[in-house]
């Protein structure tokens, strides 16, 4: 039996979006030391902004300030900080209500030790010494005896406020792709291709997944297909992605191996975008050393009649 494999993996790319008149003016404010609120119809104040009523639906328009004071919900201890996180020594995750607030906003809490942090604590914001409107201009919260504040209308109107943000994405983790995958994978290394077929409806999957998501049962009979295929459908990347060497536009593609039920994705190329169809019969292409195909390109046969993939689509 071959080795199960495992490897680190990390998955990150940033995440861009725009923001709506409530969401700009809070991350606005956040910029100037303000903290924004919004009134819904039945008078609650909740911090962080909505832009739409959780409990009616309705659009939410009523801005109000809040205190940058408040009260520790709940919290839990944080002994080791990880990559990015808001502080590089331990501290505690807060869920705290700002004066003048009824909802409770998540932050971290510069504290000594869980001894020193618990619920009900006043505490305020420590505002970060460089602010460009982001969550991030609150630095943490800070331990401070105060007396509770109440919220005032504001009209949310800032010079130059903010429109959008890039938020920074990341997902480390260890992935252990199993038995089936394992497998797969060795076979790859080796330049042959190796699925797995269902001992019940006989279909092979490329990659195996150990089971038949048909019929539940478990997969060990190994089949080995291709190594050409059939594109079953594709698209064009039009955007081109950080830290990928590969020009826009090009093609993505779902290929059926000969003698596979599932068809894999992989990059099509040595032809032009614009002539990639559904039926171009491809083959893989190698490159020296890699573990995978780099790409897959056209054989010169006859395409594929659609009857003959037409359930892969």
């Amino acid at each position: 039996m071959p080795e199960v494999l495992s490897a680190p993996l990390v998955v990150e790319f940033p995440f861009t979006r725009s923001l709506g008149p409530v969401q700009s003016a809070f991350l606005t404010g956040l910029r100037e030391r303000t903290v924004l609120g919004v009134r819904t119809g039945a008078g609650l104040v909740l911090v962080p902004p909505v832009e739409y009523d959780p409990v009616t639906a309705e659009e939410i328009h009523d801005l109000v300030e809040v205190a940058a004071t408040g009260t520790v919900t709940t919290w839990a201890w944080n002994p080791t900080p990880r990559r990015d996180q808001p502080l590089e020594t331990p501290f505690a995750w807060v869920l705290v209500r700002l004066d003048g607030a009824d909802t409770a906003l998540l932050h971290v809490l510069d504290a000594p030790g869980p001894e020193a942090v618990r619920t009900g604590m006043r505490v305020r914001v420590r505002w970060a010494a460089t602010r460009a409107g982001a969550i991030t201009d609150i630095a943490c919260f800070e331990p401070y005896e105060s007396e509770p504040g109440e919220p005032a209308p504001h009209d949310g109107e800032f010079a130059d406020p903010v429109t959008g943000i890039v938020t920074p994405a990341r997902l480390d983790y260890t992935y252990s792709p199993g038995r089936a995958q394992s497998a797969y994978l060795e076979a790859l290394a080796g330049r042959r291709v190796v699925g797995e077929r269902c001992p019940s409806c006989r279909k092979v999957y490329v990659p195996p997944r150990g089971a038949c998501p048909t019929c539940g049962v478990a997969t060990d009979e190994r089949v080995e297909v291709g190594p050409c295929g059939t594109v079953t459908t594709f698209c064009v990347v039009n955007i081109k992605a950080k830290n990928l060497d590969i020009e826009v536009p090009y093609v993505y593609a779902h290929i059926a191996l000969d003698g596979a039920d599932l068809a894999l994705h992989a990059r099509i190329g040595g032809i032009p975008y614009d002539q990639v169809r559904m039926g171009l019969r491809v083959e893989p292409v190698w490159t020296e050393g890699s573990r995978h195909p780099d790409h897959y390109r056209p054989t010169g046969e006859p395409d594929a009649d659609y009857d003959a993939y037409k359930e892969l689509v």
